[in-house]
């Protein structure tokens, strides 16, 4: 996919005769969320840089937690941007722990700014994340999931505990290989909508 623009994240309304993945339930900042952002091949390293930090802070709790408190973490961490995250002080992340607006984790916190030296580190040999991370599904093409029903989507596959160890080597924290797998399908590295779903066909096409 080197030469192909990312699906769109448009997606008109739906009809009784399509439906959406089990997960986003009713909740409407989910549904959007599915609709919008999930499975839509992720080419720029700012965004990717976002998910994995947030796959991170989301470890033991649900991802709708985390989807809540998106917008103060991105004000917290400044948009994401890793050069200015890997620069804060510590007792600039100190402070954040009295945020009420994030997860009050001192490891998940401060493992955000390592994370972000390890991101850079990870641009400088690679020239880009992006790069990097698609390396592993052997280029810019997803992977088709072809996920029947909920029971046939996996939690870890080869290709992210492959990504989970190279991460941890480099430094990397919260990067086990069921979060890696949660990231790379939400940047669209694999297409884990079910067959059944609206997005699926679209995002295949």
């Amino acid at each position: 996919m080197a030469n192909r623009k990312p699906a769109s994240a448009s997606t008109p309304a739906i009809d009784d005769s399509e439906r959406r993945c089990w997960w986003p339930g009713n909740d409407p900042l989910y549904v959007a969320y599915h609709d919008e952002e999930w499975g839509v091949p992720v080419y720029d390293d700012q965004k990717h840089f976002e998910f994995l930090c947030l796959e991170g802070q989301q470890a033991g709790l649900s991802w709708i937690t985390v989807l809540r408190k998106r917008e103060n973490y991105r004000r917290a961490f400044k948009q994401f941007d890793p050069v200015k995250v890997a620069r804060m002080r510590d007792a600039t992340l100190e402070k954040l722990l009295l945020d009420p607006g994030l997860i009050r984790n001192r490891a998940k916190l401060f493992a955000v700014r390592n994370n972000a030296k390890a991101f850079l580190a990870v641009q400088d040999e690679w020239g880009s994340f992006t790069d990097y991370i698609w390396s592993f599904v052997g280029g810019r093409k997803p992977l088709d999931g072809r996920r029947r029903q909920r029971g046939d989507v996996p939690a870890t596959s080869p290709e992210s505990d492959a990504l989970s160890a190279d991460l941890k080597k480099r430094g990397f924290k919260f990067v086990g290989s069921t979060i890696c797998y949660a990231h790379m399908q939400a940047a669209g590295l694999v297409n884990d909508h079910t067959s059944n779903c609206f997005r699926y066909k679209q995002l295949k096409s």
